[in-house]
């Protein structure tokens, strides 16, 4: 019998483990590690924040992949040896044959003084409840949706939000100022200058400003800071910064970096047998920059991590390499969404399309999440 363990049971996680079950002769162990006791996906959060249906509409207990032959420990995981392959988790000590590491990014609000006090976390999905009532109880005037710091995850998420809170308050008469602020140069960066103007030329069209260049430092009652400058607001929607695991960076794994450098074909570590994926990694394009957080990558991530290991077990070579193809769906309010799609590890920079708005896209967006649901949780 050969054991793996899969540390984190988000999208990556889930993939990695319900590939693996299809590869795996069924004495092998499949062993999913994860504190929360459910999955969910995170455009659930800007659904709920609108009102168009609730966080628990897109919860599944990680518990249903016991039916597939996934043993599930809900735990926390205190300690990670990559030598050795083994984990603690409250208070046992777990070793296996092979490792996945898919703990994702954590938030970290307090890096940012006051955001805590006076900015609502949108990424947190503990307060998106508190949210959905400020935005149902605003009365008018300032909105700002701010990110504070870069890389984050799901990049289009706060855009999206802006085109749906846009929405939102105009169909109930609510006289709204939206403005986004970003620390990068562009929006979304990895699209590239053509593609940044496509959706920013989008938000001017929707009344929406847009502030790139913008580095906050800190929040107040009623503003944020950027150095000397304050810029208002009556409601601050903020994504706060993303970090490493502590977990995760005292095991060694991140080599003194921000994030898990892994092989970008593989996702192999520098320990054998053991493997990074999704938002907890930092795969370099080309052209220098980050592969995007996001669920997609996760996903196919997964797959490839799944397909590899199955093959050293079976004693045999394997050419599955994660080849960075994937897409998201912009969703721009009035009920279309976008698709973006791309093959972003092509030299000398990634290969990306944007797509017209159509309600098509929104259409797939959701099928998206069912039909994940669906094969990983039955329902």
């Amino acid at each position: 019998m050969r054991r793996v363990l899969i540390l984190g049971g988000g999208f990556g996680g889930v993939a990695t483990a319900y590939s693996l079950r299809q590869r795996l002769p069924p004495e092998d162990e499949i062993l999913l590690i994860e504190r929360r006791p459910y999955f969910m996906m995170g455009l659930r959060k800007t659904w709920a924040l609108i009102g168009r249906g609730t966080l628990e509409e897109g919860r599944r207990p990680l518990k249903a992949l016991e039916r597939l032959g996934i043993r599930v420990l809900q735990a926390t995981i205190h300690a990670i040896d990559p030598a050795n392959r083994a984990v603690e988790a409250d208070g046992q000590r777990l070793e296996g044959d092979a490792m996945v590491i898919a703990l994702g990014a954590e938030l970290d609000p307090d890096a940012i003084p006051g955001f805590r006090e006076h900015a609502i976390n949108v990424y947190d999905p503990q307060e998106i409840p508190r949210a959905a009532e400020a935005v149902r109880a605003f009365q008018g005037g300032q909105v700002v949706i701010g990110i504070f710091g870069a890389p984050y995850k799901c990049p289009p998420a706060p855009y999206e939000m802006a085109f749906l809170l846009k929405d939102f308050f105009e169909a109930r008469g609510i006289r709204a100022h939206l403005s986004v602020f970003t620390p990068q140069p562009m929006s979304l960066p990895v699209l590239g200058a053509a593609g940044c103007s496509v959706l920013e030329g989008r938000l001017a069209e929707h009344g929406i400003e847009f502030s790139p260049n913008q580095k906050a430092t800190a929040v107040e009652a009623g503003a944020v800071r950027f150095g000397e400058r304050r810029r208002p607001f009556d409601l601050l929607l903020g994504v706060p910064p993303h970090r490493c695991p502590e977990v995760v960076v005292r095991s060694g794994l991140t080599d003194g970096g921000a994030w898990v450098r892994v092989n970008p074909r593989t996702l192999e570590t520098r320990f054998p047998g053991v493997y990074a994926i999704g938002d907890i990694t930092e795969i370099l394009l080309p052209n220098g920059m980050p592969l995007p957080k996001a669920g997609v990558f996760a996903e196919a991530e997964g797959q490839v991590v799944a397909e590899r290991i199955a093959a050293v077990f079976a004693g045999r070579e394997s050419e599955t390499a994660f080849t960075g193809e994937g897409f998201c769906y912009l969703e721009m309010g009035r009920g279309e969404a976008m698709l973006v799609r791309g093959r972003f590890l092509t030299d000398p920079a990634p290969e990306i399309e944007l797509t017209e708005p159509s309600p098509r896209y929104l259409e797939e967006k959701r099928a998206f999440e069912a039909e994940r649901l669906r094969a990983w949780f039955g329902e």
